[in-house]
């Protein structure tokens, strides 16, 4: 796989994760993200984009430098922590290939 899909795969999955959160908390349309969903995503979008780690990494959560700032970061955990479970009923395949990736890098450092 390339940086490119790498990176790609990420951002989708990011995308979707937020907007499960948006459309639950905030009562947005499907596929739709309110203003202040919008700004977190543009900044994970961008801190995604210029990753240097992405070429070995599997995802954010389990990347040893953490790119976001603390406000946009914890903002950024509140939503994966809501999103991600969710995810299993929307794409359930890309929440097992994750949980999978994140059980092998755990793995792999010991």
């Amino acid at each position: 796989m390339t940086v490119d899909e790498k990176r790609k795969m990420e951002l989708n999955t990011m995308r979707q994760i937020m907007g499960i959160y948006c459309h639950n908390k905030h009562n947005t349309q499907r596929g739709e993200l309110c203003d202040e969903c919008q700004d977190i995503w543009s900044y994970a979008k961008y801190r995604v984009e210029v990753c240097p780690h992405m070429e070995h990494k599997t995802f954010c959560s389990v990347c040893k430098t953490h790119c976001y700032g603390p406000i946009y970061g914890e903002k950024i955990r509140a939503i994966m922590r809501y999103g991600g479970p969710r995810m299993l009923w929307v794409a359930p395949i890309k929440v097992l290939r994750h949980m999978f990736l994140e059980w092998q890098d755990k793995r792999s450092s010991k």
